[in-house]
């Protein structure tokens, strides 16, 4: 497995979560990213430090109105889910997902287009600085992420290159201390059976649902909160 490793740094006012941190320096977030698509992606925020400060950036994280997921001037268009999964003491966790996010220039959403094979991105966030760690098998199209991530950053936004190497660090077993309901470990597991985190996707969430004999929506929340648990237990481990 391969990491390419880079830091992008903000200036004041050309992100809104961002601009959180800089003004609460003792802010700090770590971020599990998962493109399953070149247009759909979900990803786990946990933010900690003043309790003021993680409520306005989990706010922001959360509202229709945030651009941020896009590092270009064009928002992530498509149909998007976000919610607060915890919140307390100065610590949040919140969930994203995203489909069908035809114009979205995102990190995550790029990777998955050039890089093949699955692809794992962390993300951790103090200050002015966000750093991405883009876990990939193989780095053969590295250079195309590289120029079009330099490409298409919006004013405000600077690109540092850190390296390219062996990951020397994997990521530790989400598994280890994952509890899910036996009905969201059923989804979990069925939905990966069938080839529903596949790249091409081999099923569709009505065909997961039509196996379970149960409603799509039902079985969409089911899949939401077992990939929720388990990126916060991965988080959690790290």
């Amino acid at each position: 497995m391969r990491e390419f490793v880079f830091t992008l740094n903000y200036a004041k006012g050309a992100d809104a979560v961002m601009d959180v941190f800089i003004d609460a320096p003792e802010m700090h977030a770590t971020t599990l990213i998962c493109p399953m698509t070149d247009r759909e992606f979900w990803r786990l925020d946990r933010l900690s430090g003043g309790q003021e400060s993680v409520e306005r950036a989990a706010g922001l994280l959360t509202s229709d109105e945030y651009g941020g997921f896009s590092i270009s001037d064009r928002r992530c268009g498509g149909d998007r889910h976000s919610e607060v999964l915890a919140s307390s003491g100065g610590q949040a966790t919140v969930y994203t997902h995203i489909v069908d996010a035809s114009s979205c220039d995102s990190v995550s959403l790029v990777a998955n287009r050039y890089l093949p094979g699955a692809v794992l991105i962390e993300v951790t966030r103090r200050g002015t600085e966000e750093r991405w760690r883009v876990l990939m098998q193989t780095d053969e199209r590295i250079g195309l992420l590289y120029d079009t991530i330099g490409g298409k950053l919006r004013e405000g936004i600077t690109f540092r290159f850190e390296h390219l190497e062996t990951v020397t660090t994997p990521p530790a077993d989400p598994l280890a201390s994952l509890s899910l309901r036996p009905e969201q470990r059923r989804v979990l597991e069925l939905a990966a059976e069938m080839g529903y985190y596949e790249t091409p996707r081999e099923t569709t969430l009505e065909a997961v649902a039509s196996r379970l004999d149960e409603p799509r929506s039902t079985v969409s929340y089911r899949l939401r909160r077992a990939e929720a648990e388990l990126v916060d237990a991965f988080l959690s481990s790290t």
